[in-house]
């Protein structure tokens, strides 16, 4: 005899429950057996705290209705409550915004004085930013010329965001929010290319030979290829 296949699983957790739904079935039939399982009375509205389930769907898109429903299903007229729903699959406007974030913008001009050039994902600029002009960008920022003025990279909070630089010469290096003062730092002709990140022992923007990069933020490599000699 064919044991029935379950699609939905409840297993308990020092949290509350978790309602693991098969993906590879329709919805009603997920309907009809959350209906079957929760009609114990062990779910019925108590006197007691509400019991927080989290629902996790896996391939499966869910609909504002079928959310809604799934919300009256659990919720209506028993000791559950739902905390979170969560789902393997993305809207489009969620890709979008994710390729946004992670994409390099890549400029060539000289940021002057007074100007402040922002972007979102990382930047790469060929050319200077001048004494009191200001670069911004939610992931890092690579300065391919001087850099004089100011400069905030992760400013979206992403604390490991880097800022890079052919000349580190800075007013002032933010990284999230945190701040690193340099107004009186001198060019040196044979400095090497540098970057500055959080030292995550005291959360501080410290300065390194780009070289050290590869080893300080290893996720840069985003498409790690084959090199051969």
């Amino acid at each position: 005899m064919l044991q029935k296949k379950h699609h939905v699983t409840i297993k308990g957790t020092k949290d509350g429950l978790t309602f693991l739904l098969n993906d590879n079935c329709s919805f009603e039939s997920i309907v009809k057996e959350l209906k079957e399982k929760l009609s114990s009375k062990h779910y019925e509205k108590s006197d007691g705290p509400a019991v927080k389930v989290h629902i996790v769907t896996g391939n499966r898109y869910l609909t504002e209705d079928q959310e809604n429903e799934l919300q009256e299903l659990v919720c209506n007229g028993k000791n559950l409550i739902i905390e979170q729903i969560e789902t393997n699959v993305i809207t489009k406007e969620e890709a979008e915004r994710i390729a946004e974030e992670k994409q390099t913008v890549m400029v060539s001009k000289i940021v002057r004085s007074g100007q402040v050039f922002k972007v979102i994902g990382d930047l790469l600029l060929i050319g200077d930013v001048n004494p009191g002009g200001a670069v911004v960008a939610t992931g890092n920022i690579f300065v391919m010329g001087a850099l004089r003025g100011m400069a905030q990279a992760g400013s979206d909070g992403d604390e490991s965001a880097v800022i890079a630089a052919s000349v580190m010469a800075p007013s002032q290096l933010k990284i999230s929010e945190h701040l690193r003062q340099e107004p009186n730092r001198n060019e040196q002709v044979d400095r090497q290319m540098e970057c500055a990140y959080i030292n995550s022992n005291d959360n501080t923007i410290v300065l390194e030979r780009i070289q050290q990069l590869p080893w300080l933020r290893p996720s840069l490599n985003r498409s790690p290829e084959k090199v051969t000699s």
